[in-house]
């Protein structure tokens, strides 16, 4: 890589970016752990609206592909679906 001023700039947009993608992917990652480790239906279903509403923020954002945040949404509703 060469040290100009246009490419140190785009190493830091980049780094930049890459912290503020992983905080939503964290948040993300989080959200959908507390709704896989739920135990009942009724526990997770309130964990389960906050989870899509988070999965969707980080689609829109183009942080994940839609394709992605669909999956994820498929794979909660399937863990709830399976509890009592």
């Amino acid at each position: 890589m060469s040290a100009k001023g246009s490419a140190l700039k785009r190493v830091r947009q980049s780094r930049k970016a890459n912290e503020y993608n992983n905080h939503y992917k964290s948040v993300m990652k989080t959200s959908i752990k507390k709704v896989l480790t739920s135990s009942t239906k009724e526990e997770g279903q309130p964990l389960k609206d906050q989870a899509f509403k988070v999965i969707d923020r980080v689609a829109s954002k183009g942080i994940i592909h839609k394709n992605k945040a669909s999956n994820q949404k498929s794979r909660i509703s399937k863990h709830l679906n399976t509890l009592k």
